[in-house]
């Protein structure tokens, strides 16, 4: 067994090992932390096939965003944990028929065994012989030419959404002090400013007497 087939059955055991906790750890935030570390391993496991861009967006897009994000939300509800479990044993048959159909499938794709030898890669034939290629780079420039506009579409629909979710959770509140960001750019130099024009302070001569101190001085 050389190191690669060593690295992917390492990857593989952490990554079903991780799994398995997702769905069986008591707190939700163990459960969230260790679905992070499956995407980890199923990075390293794609990194292996050389599907570099593949794992860069798995760890990108799901780790970097909506895993956090799910996390951030998970630690801020409060969640009864007792109460969520009181339904479990009713939806119990239906988990466990939809987790047998599951693995009936994985079996009989399994079994069929696997008929790429090796790992897919780009390869471009010059004259007489093949020189091998870049995935992510080949891949950005199908995306950038033949794609351009399907990926510019689905750029605007992401970016329509991102402003709807933030125009959806932005209330104004009455108590929250706040300023106009229409007012900040309009204001002057001399609106920030004001200049008051006092009296110079003098020194006291030596053997003055003290200013009495009246009732209009203390008002």
């Amino acid at each position: 067994m050389d190191v690669k087939t060593g690295l992917f059955y390492f990857f593989s055991i952490v990554l079903l090992f991780a799994a398995f906790r997702v769905i069986t750890a008591r707190n939700p935030v163990y459960a969230v932390l260790f679905l992070v570390l499956a995407f980890f391993q199923a990075a390293a496991i794609w990194i292996l096939l050389k599907a570099e861009f593949l794992a860069i967006a798995l760890v990108l897009v799901y780790v970097g965003a909506v895993m956090v994000l799910f996390l951030f939300v998970v630690m801020m509800l409060d969640i009864n944990i007792d109460s969520a479990r009181k339904g479990f044993w009713k939806h119990f048959p239906l988990a466990a028929f939809m987790g047998v159909l599951i693995a009936l499938e994985m079996a009989a794709v399994l079994m069929g065994g696997f008929r790429v030898s090796e790992e897919p890669h780009a390869v471009a034939v010059l004259g007489q012989k093949s020189v091998e290629l870049s995935n992510t780079r080949e891949l950005g420039k199908l995306l950038y030419t033949q794609y351009l506009y399907p990926l510019e579409i689905a750029a605007a629909i992401l970016l329509v959404a991102m402003i709807a979710a933030i125009a959806l959770t932005l209330r104004e509140r009455k108590d929250s002090k706040h300023i106009s960001p229409y007012d900040q750019v309009r204001v002057k130099a001399k609106d920030r400013m004001t200049v008051v024009k006092m009296a110079a302070t003098q020194v006291a001569a030596i053997g003055e007497p003290a200013p009495a101190h009246t009732e209009e001085n203390k008002a």
